[in-house]
């Protein structure tokens, strides 16, 4: 247990001095495998982990979905979702701010990226909300928390990423993301209306769009209801009767997703030969990121492992006589410690390869383990001082302070804690849909 945690503090020291997560982990992974074996077993580790990886065809989903989300982006349905979501809601004091965090949720369900949902969201609802009078924390922070919803609706990377790392089923996952997510964009509303009721000056109502503009707009959003039907319909065996008989892996469904998004940014004449080789360029440097930091995170689960720090664990929770429950709450304390200071990615791959096997020996279900992570992620990306998507969202706004900002996600991940404690509570938010696949 000794070696797992001067392990777990090296990473940390070389994170905090700016070396890549992929290569800190593999770095002190690989170090920390030949001190517990030798150098021949380490370096025939990392080897067989590189070829692996390479080779494996599952993890094609990963390029797939991110080949998706960019396609989507290039087609311009992030205005289409604003304005059908505005036309609904847009008439209500604080309306415009309900509208952009349902827009960020529809363009989550296709995204699957927390940070491009804030970024392209701003590009999109800030100028509508100042021309209204909407004061800069609400407006930002609506747009920084719906951001959030990109990591849990699905499709999601970091689900992907969280079910390659612990080997449990994508599309379970993708599933079971449903609820809590949609559970997540009630909450967002309900922050909206209380900061509103606080101060009616933060979020005067904007235009009453009558019934007809409403069908129009509504009808101009088509390709996102028809992309996510695709992909989660595909995974949910929607598709698996006569005469279609089709069933979705989750490769097959990101492969379905990320042409069909092609073929909507196409028919959208969004797309130019220049900006298919931008998006595809974009695709392979992401998705090797990606694998690059895999790796690194299951060289590192590997010399955990072998330095027996879970098995530590279990004895410690054993000789202490920890409930499970109590062993969650100390889990989650240490999660959201860790959101103030990491980013999501990185406090994910850091921490799943020591806990997971925990909570499952704990009988924790792996799914619900997930979900619950990424809720917990998602409350890291909105509270300093490390909130990503306010940092995303300053540099895309520009004239609005940080702490501006801060202040004004304050509500939302106070609703966030309270999905959390839901989802503690009641599991089968987060299993029941899975269950029935």
């Amino acid at each position: 247990m000794t070696a797992s945690l001067i392990g777990f503090g090296a990473v940390l020291a070389l994170i905090l001095l700016r070396v890549p997560i992929a290569f800190a982990m593999g770095f002190v992974g690989m170090v920390g495998f030949m001190t517990e074996t030798s150098f021949r077993a380490s370096i025939s580790m990392v080897a067989r982990l590189i070829i692996d990886t390479s080779q494996d065809y599952g993890l094609s989903v990963v390029p797939l979905f991110i080949l998706m989300g960019l396609f989507v982006n290039k087609g311009g349905i992030s205005r289409e979702l604003y304005a059908a979501s505005n036309a609904f809601l847009g008439h209500q004091r604080g309306g415009l701010a309900m509208a952009t965090i349902v827009a960020c949720g529809g363009f989550a369900a296709i995204s699957g990226s927390s940070l491009a949902t804030a970024a392209t969201m701003a590009k999109v609802a800030m100028p509508e909300m100042r021309r209204f009078g909407y004061s800069d924390s609400l407006s930002t922070a609506s747009i920084a928390a719906g951001g959030t919803l990109g990591i849990l609706i699905p499709p999601s990377v970091i689900l992907v990423i969280y079910g390659l790392l612990t080997e449990t089923s994508i599309g379970k996952l993708f599933v079971a993301g449903i609820v809590p997510g949609m559970l997540g964009i009630l909450l967002y509303l309900c922050a909206v209306r209380w900061t509103v009721w606080r101060n009616p000056a933060a979020g005067p109502a904007g235009e009453r769009v009558p019934l007809r503009g409403r069908l129009a707009a509504l009808r101009e959003v088509w390709a996102v209801m028809l992309l996510f039907f695709l992909v989660i319909g595909g995974l949910y065996g929607l598709f698996d009767v006569p005469p279609l008989n089709i069933n979705f892996s989750p490769t097959e469904a990101a492969g379905m997703g990320a042409m069909g998004a092609f073929l909507i940014a196409l028919a959208r004449r969004r797309l130019t030969l220049k900006d298919t080789l931008e998006v595809l360029l974009e695709t392979s440097i992401t998705a090797a990121s990606l694998f690059a930091v895999l790796i690194g995170a299951w060289i590192f689960s590997n010399f955990v492992n072998i330095a027996g720090l879970p098995t530590a664990l279990s004895d410690l929770i054993t000789t202490y006589e920890l409930r499970p429950w109590q062993v969650m709450a100390v889990i989650l304390a240490i999660y959201i410690a860790l959101g103030c200071v990491f980013e999501s990615l990185s406090m994910l791959l850091l921490t799943v390869p020591i806990f997971f096997p925990l909570v499952t020996g704990l009988g924790y279900d792996p799914i619900w383990f997930g979900i619950v992570v990424v809720v917990v992620t998602e409350i890291s990306l909105i509270t300093p001082p490390v909130g990503l998507n306010v940092f995303v969202l300053k540099g895309v706004v520009g004239d609005v302070t940080t702490g501006t900002i801060f202040r004004g996600v304050t509500p939302f991940w106070m609703v966030d804690i309270i999905r959390l404690a839901l989802l503690l509570a009641v599991p089968a938010l987060a299993l029941y849909l899975p269950g029935q696949m």
